[in-house]
């Protein structure tokens, strides 16, 4: 007999059970404007424009990034799902956009169904934090390629607003206020430091601090904060002219992206608790304090510019919502750029 794919590294029938198994989550994500099921050559999505007078499709695309070393690492493959899908949808929200649909690319050395379904999970879960669909995926079995235990995901969000409703910071001006939602923990960003700091030594995953209330690998694959929800809520009753993703490049890169020209962000130090896992690799790296802010989200996940009206109703809202924040800056003149003050 000839060579089959399946000698080539390439089984289809444990894709066949991976969408199998995964089906039970992706429909959990499904809403109304779903047509069809999964198993076609693409996800179709009805829009709803009522109350739409020019609306604006807005989309983002990212991965997890070496964070998925660590999931490897402690063999736990249910969160980082759920990384991959906030890195795109609290993108999209920072221009007033709802998340509307997602789609999943998963790629791997060889497929095991299960540590697939376990992937898939996260990113359904993800989905329904956000109020976004599943509509479809692809999962690339390539041998030879990636290690056979190992896997890359991406991801792809589409999401929609009305164009006189869009937040690009333009209206942002001097005197305005910076509030801060809190992080879950480091998110997807700053790994390739973090596994420096923590992968050499097999023993620092396992340790477990008072501070943390889990091992470093638990805290460190807790799953990035969905903050959808709670922005689309605060954009209903008030007015936000600025919103930033603290992601790669921490407050020092993101912050000024929302800011017009002649405007810097005024940090003060100490108005919010920065997360013990961050003083833990300050201390593991002796990193300088800039570094750190430039690297990390220091506990802040996601930064609102708000007139300082709205300043305590805003905040009142997040937090009734369950989303922890702090007021912590303001907008004032300067040649661009964030400054921290104590």
């Amino acid at each position: 007999m000839g060579y089959t794919y399946k000698d080539a590294g390439v089984d289809v029938e444990a894709g066949y059970t991976a969408v199998r198994l995964m089906k039970e989550f992706i429909k959990r994500t499904y809403d109304q404007n779903v047509i069809g099921d999964i198993g076609g050559f693409g996800g179709l999505y009805s829009l709803d424009l009522e109350g739409m007078k020019q609306p604006v499709l807005v989309a983002g695309a990212d991965g997890v990034g070496t964070k998925l070393q660590l999931a490897f690492i402690m063999d736990k493959h249910d969160t980082v799902g759920q990384d991959c899908v906030a890195m795109c949808v609290n993108d999209v929200v920072c221009h007033g956009a709802k998340p509307l649909f997602f789609l999943d690319y998963i790629a791997t050395g060889r497929l095991k169904p299960e540590k697939v379904a376990q992937v898939v999970k996260g990113i359904a879960e993800g989905c329904i934090q956000a109020g976004c669909a599943l509509v479809g995926g692809e999962t690339a079995e390539m041998p030879g390629f990636y290690k056979d235990e190992e896997y890359d995901i991406a991801g792809f969000a589409v999401g929609m607003v009305d164009r006189s409703k869009i937040i690009d910071g333009s209206t942002v001006q001097e005197g305005d206020v910076l509030i801060g939602l809190a992080s879950s923990g480091v998110h997807s960003n700053g790994y390739s430091l973090v596994r420096r700091l923590v992968v050499h030594d097999k023993y620092r995953l396992e340790e477990k601090y008072d501070v943390l209330g889990c091992t470093v690998g638990e805290e460190l694959l807790k799953p990035t904060r969905i903050y959808v929800k709670g922005v689309l809520g605060i954009l209903k009753s008030f007015k936000v002219k600025g919103i930033a993703h603290i992601t790669g490049g921490g407050f020092i890169e993101n912050i000024p992206r929302v800011l017009p020209k002649g405007l810097i962000a005024q940090i003060q130090l100490g108005s919010w608790p920065v997360l013990p896992i961050f003083e833990l690799i300050k201390r593991w790296g002796n990193i300088e304090d800039r570094e750190m802010f430039n690297t990390f989200n220091m506990g802040i996940g996601m930064v609102l510019v708000c007139s300082p009206q709205d300043v305590d109703g805003v905040i009142s809202q997040l937090k009734s919502d369950g989303y922890p924040c702090y007021a912590i800056g303001r907008i004032v003149k300067g040649a661009g750029g964030v400054v921290f003050i104590r």
